[in-house]
């Protein structure tokens, strides 16, 4: 898949299914939740509950050429505001899944949380 192929898969709405979070399975979660719609319009985003309510916000940067692909997002409101997170994904046409590492941390190569690590997968949402 080429980098445009994955931006624009990518596009829409998705549905939080899952959450590990410093290798805690479904610990409580401020950003998201299952339920939880995450937008991605372009190259933001933006994680509200089911009422609406605007849980946290941003942009992102895909890079296809990493192994796994790689996607950094920076926050625009919150604790990590303007910080660098790296992850990695994996993404098809319905399902989403990505683990991302505090600022300053190397991208994360496995799919496995431990401090400093928050995993988060989706379904993609059809109203």
């Amino acid at each position: 898949m080429k980098i445009m192929d994955d931006f624009d898969t990518l596009q829409g709405q998705w549905r939080q299914v899952r959450f590990e979070d410093n290798g805690i399975i479904d610990p409580p979660d401020d950003h998201g939740g299952h339920g939880a719609i995450t937008l991605i319009e372009g190259d933001t985003f933006s994680v509200r509950r089911e009422g609406g309510e605007v849980l946290l916000a941003g942009h992102f940067v895909l890079d296809t050429t990493t192994q796994p692909k790689s996607i950094t997002w920076i926050d625009s409101m919150g604790d990590d505001a303007g910080k660098r997170l790296p992850a990695s994904y994996v993404l098809d046409d319905d399902q989403f899944l990505f683990i991302a590492a505090d600022e300053g941390m190397a991208q994360p190569k496995a799919f496995v949380t431990s401090p400093g690590l928050t995993l988060r997968g989706f379904v993609r949402h059809r109203p």
